[in-house]
């Protein structure tokens, strides 16, 4: 039987403010184990928790970008539950008042383009971090707890089931990540866990309308690991659902050693938390000409930012939406046209090269050693002839780990182009004698092996030789 399967993602994020939803705690990531704490997040006795006004508004402004309805008032709630890392034995929440619902990010598969339902995006804290190895000594056999994150402030985002592949995930999720960024409200780390999703998956035969039974996904933290994990689960609900067994609704954790997805625990429904309205919180009221404050100050969006950067830059689609995946990126891009006005050479090289240098991680972009006047100047002297473009990548791999400005570095590694004419005549005299069949095949015809030879020329002055006066020379020894 051929499936159709249906997903639906809980992401979270962690919010960019300075202090936690309801204290004035640091926020700061990799403090002393349990440093950044207080009564109010430790869940003492006789504290009473007091609103972040700053996470209110980041709330507001990711429904806004998402064309949610904003809630004039909405309502925290307590999701009680026991875990080591929940202080309080109850998480403050919100459940049948979310302060946004009811919004789409529209997303791109190749040329298909698809809109992506959003139920709600609610406000809540942070829980803590249990380590079941020590992060010091590896020690096993014990937990340790971190409450350092506990009161942290988070959005959760509920998307609707519109979701049908993992290609489709993966692309509402990088959007939904560069929404985020591009408001500045969260940095989009998955790797230290400000951006952490939940997928619920669950198949159908193709052509039904019933939902299957759901599995979760729990706390997926990268790309990658979501293709892999959206794959192996679609299989093994198919083969279960071939062989007439029932689909358990469950919790499960994507193993990435052995490539398998595993029974963490039965999945809950709303009424295990038991919910109700947190007593010590008001109601949260949000004023119309507030809202309409926030929308004013919103960035360009990175949709409206692709868009222009086809429009004034010519791009391809495929380049603008790379360059638009970060506000860092962006700006990086349109700092190097202002200096170097070819947009498609640039483009090119941030992709290509730049990318490449920081691991595709656009949070590094703020901290490496190469400015858009590195990357301009690069290419200036590309053009000038000083030189090539193979050395030029190496250029900007030493800047990026050294430092300095690119004709620091060509003078100090002696990367200059050789344009001597002598010394490239004898390099291809060389080259010539010890092929003599290929000469042979140039000679009768083959004239597209000049490429062969111009290769093994700049191989042998080491990509430093001027390759369009090395291909005259060929052309001319080779009559």
């Amino acid at each position: 039987m051929n499936y159709e399967p249906v997903i639906g993602l809980e992401v979270h994020a962690q919010l960019l403010t300075e202090t936690k939803i309801f204290c004035a705690c640091s926020t700061r990531f990799g403090s002393r184990p349990n440093e950044n704490t207080c009564p109010v997040c430790l869940g003492l006795p006789g504290v009473l928790p007091v609103l972040n006004k700053k996470v209110v508004e980041y709330a507001i402004r990711a429904g806004l970008a998402t064309h949610c309805a904003i809630t004039r008032k909405s309502v925290f709630a307590r999701k009680n539950y026991f875990y080591p890392d929940l202080p309080k034995g109850y998480q403050i929440s919100q459940y049948e008042l979310p302060i946004c619902q009811k919004g789409w990010i529209e997303i791109e598969v190749g040329t298909q383009k698809k809109r992506i339902g959003i139920t709600r995006i609610h406000l809540e804290e942070d829980a803590g971090k249990s380590l079941h190895e020590h992060p010091k000594t590896r020690q096993h056999g014990a937990s340790w707890v971190d409450l350092n994150r506990a009161g942290v402030a988070l959005i959760e985002t509920v998307s609707e089931p519109d979701i049908r592949s993992a290609e489709e995930t993966v692309a509402y999720l990088k959007k939904f990540r560069a929404i985020l960024v591009s408001l500045g409200i969260c940095d989009g780390n998955m790797e230290e866990g400000s951006l952490r999703c939940d997928v619920n998956i669950s198949l159908r035969p193709v052509g039904t309308e019933k939902f299957g039974t759901r599995a979760e996904l729990k706390n997926m933290n990268s790309f990658k690991h979501i293709e892999k994990a959206l794959a192996y689960e679609i299989n093994r609900q198919a083969s279960l659902l071939d062989a007439g067994k029932t689909i358990t609704q469950e919790t499960r954790l994507w193993n990435d050693d052995l490539g398998v997805t595993e029974s963490m625990r039965s999945k809950e429904e709303a009424f295990d938390y038991r919910y109700f309205p947190d007593p010590d919180l008001l109601p949260l009221v949000v004023s119309d000409t507030w809202i309409t404050e926030i929308e004013k100050s919103l960035p360009e969006l990175p949709d409206a930012m692709r868009d222009r950067l086809i429009r004034d830059y010519q791009l391809t689609p495929y380049d603008a939406a790379i360059l638009t995946g970060s506000r860092d990126l962006s700006r990086f891009f349109e700092q190097s046209v202002q200096l170097y006005p070819e947009a498609k050479k640039v483009a090119n090289w941030i992709i290509n090269e730049f990318l490449r240098l920081i691991e595709g991680d656009e949070s590094r972009i703020a901290g490496t050693k190469i400015t858009p006047q590195h990357l301009a100047k690069t290419l200036q002297l590309v053009d000038a002839g000083t030189i090539s473009g193979s050395v030029a990548k190496t250029v900007l791999q030493k800047i990026f780990e050294s430092g300095g400005g690119p004709e620091a570095v060509i003078a100090r590694e002696g990367l200059a182009q050789v344009s001597d004419t002598g010394a490239l005549e004898a390099a291809i005299a060389e080259i010539i004698a010890a092929n003599p069949d290929q000469v042979a095949k140039y000679k009768g015809g083959n004239e597209k092996l000049i490429g062969f030879f111009v290769g093994l020329v700049m191989k042998k002055t080491q990509g430093r030789g001027n390759p369009g006066l090395i291909n005259k020379l060929l052309k001319d020894k080779l009559g």
